[in-house]
């Protein structure tokens, strides 16, 4: 019997009818305010890492042997020459669970900041108004900070940029649920990402799931 795969999909308000051709086990959240069948209605609050770290806490004890996380529509980030197709993604999936790979960003590129999140696109006229956060930096070291309790790296290097990534529930639980209940409260104290807590999570998560045990638990177990 092979591994048990679940694919956990953030949606606002996108078509997620691939979800069923994909072929894989999956739970829709649903941010979006309307009626969506077979789906689980969230709050529309903290982006995508308010969703991933919600259905972590609340499935802690029964995670699937290989977790795929994605957004709503993951196809424009997977394929680096043309919008990518779901066969694309079912085979880019398949490779994950054949290898057993621990972690995999599954975005076609990869993105470098400083703690600050720069460069970025939110000072960019173009986008004012279009994220809450708009013209502020993204807190990377901040969070960072305040997840591990150790000094953030002056460079990050982003493996799961876009939201879209796997990760194994071995390595997933090399921390404990109080550990993703404190960085859940991080995101839902930020509920309309306007101070960026939402975005600095994205380029955290090789972080999370790198497999260390967390440097000082008194910070979120007190």
């Amino acid at each position: 019997m092979g591994e048990h795969v679940k694919v956990i999909i953030a949606r606002y308000r996108e078509d997620v009818v691939w979800a069923e051709e994909l072929g894989y086990d999956y739970v829709v959240y649903n941010k979006g305010g309307d009626s969506l069948e077979n789906s689980t209605p969230l709050r529309n609050i903290g982006r995508e890492a308010q969703t991933y770290l919600s259905h972590i806490v609340r499935e802690y004890d029964n995670l699937a042997d290989m977790n795929v996380f994605l957004q709503g529509d993951p196809f424009d980030h997977i394929d680096d020459r043309e919008r990518g197709s779901v066969e694309t993604l079912r085979t880019m999936l398949a490779d994950v669970v054949d290898k057993s790979v621990p972690f995999k960003g599954l975005a076609w590129f990869k993105l470098k900041c400083d703690g600050l999140g720069q460069p970025h696109d939110l000072h960019k006229p173009e986008n004012e108004g279009r994220w809450a956060g708009w013209g502020r930096d993204i807190p990377v070291a901040e969070i960072f900070e305040r997840l591990f309790d150790a000094v953030a790296p002056e460079q990050i290097i982003v493996r799961a940029p876009a939201g879209l990534f796997c990760v194994t529930r071995e390595r997933l639980r090399t921390r404990p649920r109080a550990f993703y209940e404190y960085a859940l409260k991080l995101v839902e104290d930020d509920p309309l990402d306007e101070k960026n807590t939402g975005h600095a999570m994205e380029r955290l998560w090789q972080y999370i799931f790198n497999g260390n045990i967390v440097w000082n638990k008194e910070i979120y177990e007190s």
